[in-house]
């Protein structure tokens, strides 16, 4: 058997400022913009820079009961890991593009890593993985 994951659904408010945030401050490639008039909503994938995985579907709360979940997918905790090949040149970009990093950097067993917002609050990882 073989199998992928290839979508992870991140609810979001607002499908262009999500857009606008990870294309620009995160430099995420756009994949797919497709609008579903039948729903009335668009299919909007996204992914890191150079990536042939998993994207993100950018996936807007059209419930209310959705809603309290946008920025807290996880309950507090780091919920997306993006892997970089350069953490110090992708850090001092993020911080000067205003990101917030909620834990500084720091060395650990596995790679140097940071825990960063994204617009909505939701806690990622950056990091560099050891080889």
């Amino acid at each position: 058997m073989k199998q992928s994951l290839v979508y992870v659904a991140l609810v979001i408010r607002d499908y262009d400022e999500a857009i606008d945030f990870y294309t620009k401050k995160l430099h995420f490639t756009l994949a797919e913009d497709t609008y579903l008039p039948e729903e009335n909503k668009r299919w909007v994938l996204i992914a890191p820079s150079g990536s042939t995985g998993t994207k993100i579907l950018l996936a807007r709360a059209s419930k209310p009961e959705q809603v309290p979940f946008i920025g807290n997918q996880t309950g507090g905790r780091v919920f997306l890991f993006l892997n970089t090949d350069d953490f110090w040149r992708d850090y001092t970009e993020m911080v000067s593009l205003g990101i917030k990093f909620v834990r500084s950097p720091k060395d650990a067993p596995y790679g140097t890593v940071a825990v960063f917002e994204d617009l909505y609050g939701n806690l990622w990882d950056l990091v560099q993985l050891k080889n």
